[in-house]
């Protein structure tokens, strides 16, 4: 696939990154891709079977053996593991606390990059993640990095019921060997402390235009 015709959308948690990655994506008539629920879907597989999040051996075993499928449907990311759809379970409190220790498994890593390339080949897409532009598609032009306020991400983890601890989540990010949170040198920084979702939608399509992507939802927006 051509990297050219990725948009990454990378940023730590309550970032905005999701919200603002699936309003692109409509906006361009893009697939939406969201990365985060192959991690989950895989450490929902894990809880399931029972296995310990903190063994790597063993969640990189599960890894390679389970069927790990991401298909696009209506233009959207859908994942299943050995043909189940987890999708209700994916924010449960059990998956918040143990997602960080299956994606931090570098082998787990290896498995769902590639099955995003796959799932993306020859697809217009906005993507969303932590190493999206650093990693999975490095040679895409289009790469944003969203940021808030730890106190901001907080309160909206909190407003969508979710428990997790977000100075946790940071340091488990940003710390793990393999692929950690960071800002591709070539990315754009867009801080959406207080910006709308509609707000930041706006602005990467500003930048997009300086950027020559060539799509007629960029082109009338000037």
């Amino acid at each position: 696939m051509a990297a050219d015709h990725v948009i990454a959308i990378d940023g730590p948690a309550a970032s905005g990154k999701s919200s603002v990655a699936r309003a692109l994506a409509k906006r361009l008539g893009f697939c939406y891709v969201n990365s985060g629920a192959m991690y989950r879907a895989v450490t929902w597989g894990a809880l399931h079977r029972g296995i310990a999040v903190q063994d790597p051996d063993a969640i990189a075993a599960m890894a390679e053996e389970v069927r790990i499928a991401c298909e696009l449907i209506d233009n959207e990311s859908r994942i299943s593991i050995d043909n189940f759809d987890p999708s209700p379970q994916l924010h449960s409190d059990e998956v918040n606390r143990a997602v960080s220790s299956v994606s931090r498994v570098a082998r787990v890593r290896e498995i769902i990059n590639l099955q995003m390339r796959r799932c993306v080949a020859s697809r217009d897409v906005v993507i969303e993640g932590r190493d999206i532009g650093s990693v999975v598609f490095p040679g895409t032009p289009f790469k944003f990095f969203l940021d808030a306020s730890p106190e901001v991400r907080a309160r909206r983890r909190n407003a969508q019921g979710q428990r997790d601890e977000i100075a946790m989540r940071d340091q488990a990010d940003s710390s793990r060997r393999m692929a950690p949170l960071v800002i591709a040198p070539d990315a754009e920084r867009i801080d959406t402390s207080d910006l709308t979702i509609p707000e930041v939608v706006e602005e990467i399509l500003k930048r997009l235009r300086t950027k020559r992507l060539s799509n007629a939802a960029v082109i009338s927006h000037r």
